[in-house]
């Protein structure tokens, strides 16, 4: 099963059917409004609750398999396990049919969720990106911040640490109040995984390429060693990748994949290419290589990261 970024596809108009289809979720109706976006087996409509007339965004699932059923239903079991506001959360579920290979059923699990009206940080920052509208310092530093809540917090899960391993800026919502939120919790596992053999490390490769943007994976998904300790600094690194998306627009390996060339060996090479006439400061571009460290053993943990984006603020604020 493939994950579904959040970045908005359709933003008014009908584009799917223009009949509007009622949904009935746990007792509550449901009006849906508009196709939001869409993956390999999941869709993301704007939904209205008929009698609130609140607005959500309704996920829905599609299962072939026991497994699939299972996969889908651990995205609800990670919500429960997070408590941030930087970390979405699940208003309501419900799971319809049984799914069957032998005889070719399916079943749907359909997903209430908080809609974002302003969509994703991707969809944002490829607005500024036409306008080559850059973000100040200050106002991408405090939008990082809040992400790097999230992500601590996914980190700190209980009773086991989780991993996102799909973090990108298209699974970045933005709130009314332009507050980060981590969304797409489809691709989360146990953080911490110790590989023993080939079978293992060919199973987390394969996930790896099936469940994580490739401009955003971290180096040691690409070719996972045969006996090794993956852990949650595989996320610090798409971390570092959207705070140069933040800065410049795209992940540093956009350019590369849109080439046409391996993003595999020029992620692995270690070269970041930080743009000649950047306008952010060096200590900023420090920020980033500090997160893109090809050895995930170098990388820091996120609390690092976050006392070092505090630090970088009240040097700003010190500067302005």
């Amino acid at each position: 099963m493939q994950s579904i970024g959040w970045t908005l596809i359709m933003k008014r108009g009908c584009l799917f059917s223009c009949r509007k289809e009622t949904l009935n979720i746990n007792g509550s109706r449901y009006t849906i409004r508009e196709r939001l976006a869409t993956g390999g087996f999941s869709l993301i409509d704007l939904g209205e609750n008929s009698s609130t007339r609140r607005s959500y965004a309704i996920k829905r699932i599609t299962c072939h398999s026991i497994d699939d059923q299972n996969i889908a239903l651990r995205e609800i079991e990670n919500c429960r396990k997070i408590d941030s506001e930087n970390v979405i959360q699940v208003v309501d579920y419900e799971l319809k049919g049984q799914a069957d290979i032998v005889i070719n059923t399916t079943s749907t699990l359909f997903i209430v969720l908080p809609y974002y009206k302003h969509g994703s940080l991707a969809d944002h920052l490829q607005l500024r990106s036409r306008k080559k509208d850059h973000m100040p310092e200050a106002q991408i530093l405090q939008i990082f911040l809040g992400v790097c809540e999230g992500l601590k917090a996914i980190h700190e899960a209980k009773p086991v640490p989780l991993a996102h391993r799909d973090l990108k800026t298209a699974n970045i919502c933005l709130s009314d109040s332009f507050e980060p939120i981590i969304v797409d919790l489809g691709s989360m596992t146990e953080a911490r995984l110790q590989i023993v053999g080939q079978t293992d490390a060919q199973r987390l490769q394969d996930e790896a390429e099936e469940r994580s943007s490739i401009v955003y994976r971290a180096p040691e998904l690409f070719t996972v060693k045969t006996y090794c300790t993956i852990d949650e600094r595989s996320d610090i690194w798409s971390l570092g990748c959207v705070l140069y998306a933040m800065c410049y627009f795209n992940s540093p390996y956009d350019p590369i994949y849109e080439r046409g060339d391996s993003v595999a060996l020029a992620v692995l090479s270690g070269n970041i290419n930080i743009p000649e006439d950047s306008i952010y400061t060096e200590d900023m571009h420090e920020l980033i290589k500090y997160m893109l460290r090809t050895d995930p053993m170098e990388r820091p943990f996120i609390f690092s990261v976050i006392e070092r984006t505090h630090d970088l603020i009240q040097k700003l604020e010190g500067r302005l």
